[in-house]
């Protein structure tokens, strides 16, 4: 009698809103006129983009948008700086915006924020696509910081306004915090983590601790997907990374074993019931 594999996937991984508006969006789209341009990857997951590609989506960058003519293009949920809006206009496109309201509301919120003339530092991972839609905000003066040591390689003023990218880690943001506040800074620190994403970080630790093995499945390019793999490998050493179905290694279980499958917000349910299906027919 073979021993097989347990498996089972977390069922709170998977696209978060934000995500499945913005597919929702280009789907019906796609539907409606056959193709449609998007501005840089609609989700940072590969397996992902390939698959609407193959329904006419045409992943474009800012150099491709700047010679486009009256044509519709998809905000991705990252949102974008105010630059592109007006490049838009110019070049009469039509914006179908699926900025995520998350993202979209700490805009406003720092927006403010700078015409009050605070001084804005921002928690988050340079060159991110949701980063420089913040940054748009502040016409670009605001300070991004990927770590405390970084921030404070800064000439730092007694008074800084602190945000953060939505899907940074919670825990950090406090520890960078409370860590100026002990040195003496006045910080007017805005949590702007967005709770789906920072309540996975309980919810994946709870999951991983379950299992003999745990496979986490994301794409590169995610940054949640780097938080939320190293929340699950700090539960449960067993647990491998993986971007795609090839990169699975059946060496890594024994027959009888129970497995875990999760996954960041920018990875597809379907990616993820395609691993469970191939390790269940080990």
């Amino acid at each position: 009698m073979p021993h097989h594999l347990s498996v089972r996937i977390d069922p709170n991984s998977g696209f978060c809103f934000g995500v499945i508006y913005a597919i929702q969006m280009a789907e019906d789209l796609l539907d409606e006129q056959g193709y449609l341009y998007c501005l840089g990857d609609i989700v940072h997951n590969d397996e992902e983009v390939e698959r609407l590609e193959r329904r006419g989506l045409r992943i474009i960058d800012y150099e491709q948008l700047a010679g486009l003519r009256r044509e519709a293009v998809l905000i991705r949920a990252h949102g974008e700086p105010p630059s592109t809006y007006q490049m838009a206009m110019e070049n009469e496109l039509t914006l179908v915006d699926a900025s995520c309201p998350v993202v979209l509301k700490l805009q406003n919120r720092i927006k403010t924020s700078y015409d009050k003339q605070d001084q804005i530092f921002i928690y988050g991972k340079h060159g991110h696509a949701e980063v420089r839609g913040l940054l748009g905000q502040t016409s670009g003066n605001a300070v991004v910081f990927e770590s405390l040591e970084e921030l404070l390689g800064h000439e730092l003023p007694s008074r800084l306004t602190l945000y953060s990218q939505t899907t940074k880690s919670t825990d950090s943001f406090y520890r960078i915090k409370n860590e100026l506040t002990e040195r003496g800074y006045e910080v007017n620190a805005n949590d702007t983590i967005c709770r789906q994403v920072s309540n996975r970080d309980k919810d994946l630790r709870r999951f991983a601790a379950q299992y003999d093995q745990v496979v986490f499945v994301s794409g590169t390019k995610s940054s949640n997907g780097k938080v939320l793999y190293q929340v699950c490998k700090d539960t449960n050493p067993a647990t491998h990374f993986i971007s795609k179905l090839d990169d699975l290694d059946n060496a890594w279980f024994t027959p009888g074993q129970s497995v875990g499958i999760c996954g960041a917000t920018s990875t597809p349910m379907w990616q993820m019931e395609q691993i469970r299906d191939a390790l269940l027919a080990l």
